[in-house]
């Protein structure tokens, strides 16, 4: 196999193959969520909504400790064809479990969560139109979203310390004809030879590697070039969320510098029922 690269094919809006497709973040796009954000990537749109419970999965009840997790799913036109709503099969598939797992394991890489009392942050990540790279679209946003909701819980003193370590954001690659593309659509997507996801923090430390020779092997050296590309990506990525959320992370470096009172421990949910007049 020739690691010799082919002369880069065309892609839409002769966008060059380093190239991100035009990225858009808004924030605080819903009412009643702890952070929100709608992520705009090309044509792919993903709503990611962070909620902030009082309790922790049985697993980690009494020690102290929080967890961050996430739910993702596609709106039924979110794809060129109606898809039905899982719903009705009882139970999320298989792509949709691995897709959720991989969020939460990729937000749990840059947060301390023994700075999180008995919390569970969960980021539901919803996909409004999906033209490939929804699950590196929603690890972008979803670290958006955590942010917003921590550093509410922060500011308003109900956190030790700071939980979040670092930024993450995740990217698709592949190779096209013997060129590595970055970012790929739909098309590209389903013409790819190889076919990667890059999930990494903004520093470049990698978190996760998804790779798959689709149509033929790939070399060590294919697989450097690919990683090269996607994280020079992600630092892209990595200062789009950072302009997203620059005047809360400003608030919090202010409130890091004060001295810190000593949070009140989260109250279980069930306590706030006990001692209610019935049908009150």
């Amino acid at each position: 196999m020739s690691d010799r690269l082919a002369p880069s094919p065309r892609r839409a809006a002769d966008r060059p193959a380093a190239a991100l497709r035009p990225l858009r973040l808004s924030s605080g796009v819903l009412k009643y969520a702890e952070g929100s954000v709608l992520i705009e990537q090309g044509d792919t749109r993903v709503l990611v909504a962070a909620t902030v419970e009082n309790r922790v999965p049985p697993f980690l009840a009494g020690r102290g400790r929080g967890w961050v997790t996430a739910e993702y799913a596609m709106l039924p036109r979110a794809t060129s064809s109606r898809s039905p709503r899982e719903v009705q099969a009882g139970r999320p598939s298989g792509r949709t479990a691995e897709i959720q797992r991989l969020i939460g394991r990729s937000l749990r890489a840059v947060v301390d969560t023994s700075q999180l009392g008995e919390r569970t942050l969960l980021l539901d990540c919803d996909v409004l139109q999906a033209d490939a790279g929804t699950r590196t679209a929603a690890i972008t946003g979803a670290w958006v979203a955590m942010v917003q909701a921590l550093g509410r819980l922060y500011l308003a003193g109900d956190l030790p310390g700071w939980p979040v370590t670092a930024q993450v954001a995740a990217v698709s690659v592949g190779i096209c004809g013997g060129v590595p593309l970055l970012d790929l659509d739909f098309e590209e997507d389903q013409l790819a030879d190889v076919d990667m996801n890059v999930v990494a923090t903004g520093a470049g430390e990698i978190v996760e590697l998804q790779g798959t020779a689709e149509r033929r092997r790939f070399s060590r050296t294919e697989l450097d070039r690919l990683l090269d590309l996607a994280l020079a990506g992600i630092a892209e990525l990595a200062a789009k969320q950072q302009e997203a959320v620059a005047e809360l992370l400003e608030m919090v470096a202010a409130r890091q510098q004060q001295p810190r009172r000593t949070p009140p421990a989260p109250r279980d949910e069930r306590d706030l029922w006990r001692g209610r007049a019935p049908g009150r």
